[in-house]
């Protein structure tokens, strides 16, 4: 018997005992009719042109976050040691300040701490494989 699968709209060959017995009853599964293969098949289509656009606007994002400035002033020691580090917290809020998006802390990779002044290449994961390279800039108060 074949039916489609709720969760994730592929159609699969199964037991008949399989689907009348156990997917079915617990709405894991319906009938794969002409007309429900066809619906699942639009709305895949319609997911596959969302996420093409959200990928271009989210690479429209990494272009415009890798171009920006980003200067993250904190309190520094002898030698230009910082008192604690510069956190994805304190990038994010930069972020919101230099280029006007929110940008989940979450989202941010830095792959050492940042304890000195200088300047840091931290990554942003924006959408699936679309990474920006965020310059940042760390001086003194």
């Amino acid at each position: 018997m074949k039916v489609l699968f709720l969760e994730d709209d592929r159609v699969e060959e199964v037991a008949v005992g399989f689907a009348r017995n156990y997917l079915l009853p617990r709405k894991l599964a319906i009938a794969a009719t002409e007309a429900v293969v066809a619906a699942a098949a639009r709305r895949q289509e319609k997911k596959k042109a969302e996420i093409g656009q959200r990928r271009s606007e989210m690479q429209g994002l990494a272009d415009k976050l890798s171009a920006a400035d980003l200067t993250i002033s904190v309190d520094v020691g002898e030698g230009g040691k910082l008192f604690g580090s510069v956190t994805t917290a304190d990038i994010a809020a930069a972020v919101k300040r230099a280029a006007g998006v929110d940008l989940d802390k979450r989202k941010i990779e830095v792959l050492e701490p940042i304890r000195m002044i200088g300047e840091y290449s931290v990554a942003a994961k924006l959408f699936q494989d679309i990474h920006a390279k965020l310059k940042v800039k760390v001086v003194a108060r």
